[in-house]
């Protein structure tokens, strides 16, 4: 039997392109999933949120190794996304990143990944512009 990683990636990024479709989220959640070679055990789920100050879309899809969510904050210029994918699975992290900046369009980002098989260890971070 494999060992499970826990990895855990989080990313806060300023963002040109906020989606504002549930359905286009959701359709890009499924084929993110498949691109990262994970599997969708249920959802992926999305809502508009209206109320002032917190307005954007957010989603979320559990997988067989956890789960993948994120919120959008679109009332600001660029948009903010802070997203949360934690994985008992292989994790590339750039490919993520790469992926997610294609889609959302990143003008900046920060994230980290955290080892949390036996706490909370962080084991890489980066800021970029």
């Amino acid at each position: 039997m494999r060992k499970p990683l826990h990895k855990h990636l989080l990313i806060r990024g300023m963002i040109t392109n906020a989606p504002t479709s549930e359905q286009v989220v959701i359709d890009w959640l499924r084929d993110f999933v498949e691109k990262i070679g994970m599997n969708i055990v249920q959802g992926p789920f999305a809502t508009m949120i209206t109320k002032e100050g917190n307005r954007g879309l957010t989603a979320s899809v559990m997988i067989e190794t956890s789960h993948i969510a994120f919120h959008i904050w679109d009332e600001m210029e660029p948009s903010l996304i802070q997203f949360d994918l934690y994985t008992c699975s292989e994790l590339n992290v750039n490919y993520v990143l790469d992926t997610l900046g294609s889609f959302f369009k990143f003008t900046e980002y920060q994230y980290m990944v955290l080892d949390r098989e036996k706490g909370f260890k962080i084991i890489q971070g980066v800021y970029s512009e």
